[in-house]
């Protein structure tokens, strides 16, 4: 028999914290709730959960300095929540590393939603030690690059890079469809889902993120097409 799925609930709201949980249980997956950004920190790597729901407005260190901290050591998808609705926070969220945004009050189903969805994308499997040679499944191959979207590994310059599945998604459809050029718009649709009401500047945040991991090469660049959007552009 399978083993559940762990979710750790980060949230200084007792009743919202326990709403989550108990929806989640019902889905079968394994949770613990802990109520503030120390405690957090202190149980992620003793209950090594496969995904983390995380309030930003907490006593003690907050939410964007936990996921800076669990993103430091961790690829582990994290779901932000608040009540803080604004552009900004979104993004800034996003920059740190959370693969998703809710807004507090939200939907308990829709929530469960949101969490199968980021756990389907999340496969937390080793990209090959050093070469392309064994690569199986979809995958896109350019000089020192190459992309896997069936084992979710990046490989740049012989190196395995950690990315979240967003960002590796990204990544890939780009490279697929070398020198398109994609619009936000396209982009949002294409990675994020019709279903998700974002903004565009998310789509910009990832590849900001993206170009931090993955620098242009000789053969080939992520390029900002001004006023339209982004390429994978391969050179003459």
């Amino acid at each position: 028999m399978a083993e559940k799925q762990k979710v750790l609930i980060v949230d200084d709201d007792e009743n919202i914290a326990e709403l989550i949980s108990l929806y989640l249980m019902k889905e079968c997956y394994e949770t613990k709730i802990v109520a503030d950004g120390e405690a957090a920190l202190k149980e992620f790597p003793q209950f090594r959960p496969n995904i983390v729901l995380l309030d930003l407005m907490l006593p003690g260190i907050d939410g964007y300095q936990v996921c800076r901290e669990l993103r430091a050591s961790s690829q582990v998808p994290i779901i932000m929540l608040s009540a803080k609705g604004e552009i900004f926070d979104k993004v800034l969220g996003l920059e740190l590393g959370a693969d998703d945004y809710m807004i507090k009050p939200f939907d308990s189903k829709e929530l469960v939603a949101r969490v199968k969805a980021v756990l389907r994308r999340y496969q937390q499997q080793p990209a090959p030690a050093s070469s392309a040679g064994g690569q199986q499944g979809e995958y896109v191959e350019y000089p020192d690059l190459v992309v896997n979207l069936t084992n979710y590994s990046v490989l740049y310059k012989g190196h395995s890079v950690e990315m979240p599945p967003k960002e590796l998604e990204l990544l890939y459809f780009l490279a697929s469809s070398p020198n398109q050029v994609f619009t936000r718009e396209q982009l949002l649709d294409h990675i994020w889902g019709y279903e998700y009401v974002g903004d565009t500047r998310t789509v910009d945040v990832h590849i900001k993120r993206l170009r931090e991991k993955i620098k242009d090469h000789a053969g080939w660049a992520l390029t900002t097409v001004w006023g339209i959007g982004y390429k994978f552009e391969v050179k003459k």
